[in-house]
């Protein structure tokens, strides 16, 4: 981890320490909202790495369990992402809700998440990108991680011609997933994506293995479409930043992923996830067009409470990501708090 990034980490775990250490939330309940959208991405045992840029996507099950509870214990009232619209917008009803959401599609979510959510009796939202279902799309992050691991250099071309990037320490391997990172998120991502996967195939790593291992297929989707506390989804074709492609991928990418999970578990959805949902790759075109498409509502990942402004703008919906980097039942309370966002 660099130098920044750990800065980062110290001051935001010191924040969640203080608001929970304080139960800053007696003090200031209006911080709250109405609620909290929660992300997820991976809900797995916990592994032993020793390099492991992705934590921060991936979360114990026992956590998940803590994170429930903590909202229970806070008051909060789980729904179905799908419901919230009209829950919110009921002048008479002035409780406090919490929507489970998790992106990409993993298998773990089938293994290890639900069965947690089934045991709460709370419902579930995972939102679904057909090239990952479909294994034409590589998830670049993960495929960045094992190349990284596994090759102590690489032959890349960040723009400036082809170099050597040695992977063999710590600073090293930080420094080279911290440029594949930009790189892919900074231009053309379909060219840049397929440049890391063929430098990846150049070390015996196939990409799309990987997507294989890691997500669902559409057999797997419709069977846990049975469970009554799954919803589904969409997430995109290809997983690309929608701010950066124009109108007609937009509007293909968002109709297109919606036809996708509608074939794979038997419902349209109403509901959407933005790749990636920073403020870089998603704006006002995006959620207008998810709007002008008859989308429900669309969450991003920009951090925030529910409140008037989520029934005024239902497809900007902030998230809340569960963060596993920061994996202790107070931290979730003093994330429902609302204030560190607040504070920032």
């Amino acid at each position: 981890m660099g130098l920044k990034n750990r800065i980062k980490r110290f001051a935001i775990q010191g924040g969640l320490e203080a608001v929970a250490l304080t139960r800053a939330w007696n003090a200031w309940p209006a911080a709250g909202g109405r609620g909290v959208l929660f992300t997820l991405h991976h809900v797995r045992p916990a592994e032993t790495k020793t390099y492991d840029p992705n934590a921060l996507l991936s979360v114990t099950p026992q956590f998940l369990d803590e994170a429930i509870l903590a909202a229970l214990d806070s008051g909060l009232v789980p729904v179905a992402l799908e419901d919230l619209p009209a829950l919110l917008a009921d002048p008479s009803d002035k409780r406090r809700f919490i929507s489970f959401t998790l992106d990409d599609g993993y298998r773990d979510n089938a293994d290890h998440a639900a069965p947690v959510f089934r045991r709460h009796g709370v419902s579930y939202t995972i939102f679904i990108t057909k090239g990952f279902v479909e294994r034409t799309r590589s998830l670049w992050w993960e495929t960045a991680e094992e190349l990284i691991t596994k090759a102590p250099t690489m032959r890349f071309d960040f723009g400036d011609g082809v170099e050597t990037i040695a992977m063999e320490t710590p600073a090293g391997k930080t420094a080279a997933f911290e440029r594949i990172s930009t790189f892919i998120q900074t231009g053309d991502e379909d060219a840049r994506i397929a440049a890391l996967d063929a430098a990846a195939r150049a070390q015996g790593i196939e990409p799309l293995a990987i997507t294989d291992r890691l997500v669902m297929d559409a057999g797997e989707l419709s069977a846990l479409a049975k469970d009554p506390l799954a919803r589904f989804g969409a997430h995109t074709l290809t997983h690309v930043a929608l701010a950066r492609v124009d109108g007609a991928r937009l509007r293909e990418e968002i109709s297109g992923s919606a036809d996708a999970v509608e074939s794979y578990v038997g419902k349209r959805p109403t509901t959407f996830a933005y790749p990636y949902g920073f403020p870089a790759a998603v704006g006002e075109r995006e959620f207008e067009v998810l709007k002008a498409l008859g989308f429900r509502v669309g969450v991003t990942t920009q951090p925030g409470v529910l409140g008037p402004w989520s029934v005024e703008r239902p497809t900007a919906i902030a998230r809340v990501s569960l963060n596993g980097l920061y994996q202790k039942k107070r931290y979730v309370k003093a994330l429902i708090s609302g204030i560190p966002f607040r504070l920032m």
